[in-house]
């Protein structure tokens, strides 16, 4: 229980760091934001679990499929933000978001890519 307990804390800690970066400076926020850091916090917690290499290429390949859902939310995000304000744009973005994951995960099964 401990070891999840720091598992939570250090990655939380990092996410709050991130986002101070953002207050400060924009661009800099943006690239440590655009980084995969999450996936490799995932990787770092998958070794140190001892998880198998087939579990970490899988989980590599299903994060690249799934990236392309939220790609369109990056590209509207700030035209919608000027139109609507911040609260509608993030429900179109998370309903957007969603509904082109439901999508991608429909022709993925669709066309069998399994890995």
């Amino acid at each position: 229980m401990l070891y999840i307990i720091c598992k939570v804390l250090l990655t939380a800690i990092f996410i709050v760091l991130i986002s101070e970066f953002g207050k400060i400076n924009d661009r800099l926020g943006g690239l440590i934001a655009a980084m995969p850091l999450t996936t490799f916090f995932v990787l770092f917690w998958f070794y140190f679990d001892n998880v198998s290499i087939n579990k970490i290429s899988n989980h590599m390949t299903y994060t690249l499929i799934y990236l392309l859902p939220t790609i369109p939310m990056f590209i509207l995000f700030p035209i919608l933000l000027k139109k609507f304000g911040f609260h509608i744009t993030v429900l179109i973005s998370f309903v957007l978001t969603l509904l082109l994951v439901f999508i991608v995960d429909f022709f993925s099964k669709q066309f069998q890519i399994k890995f």
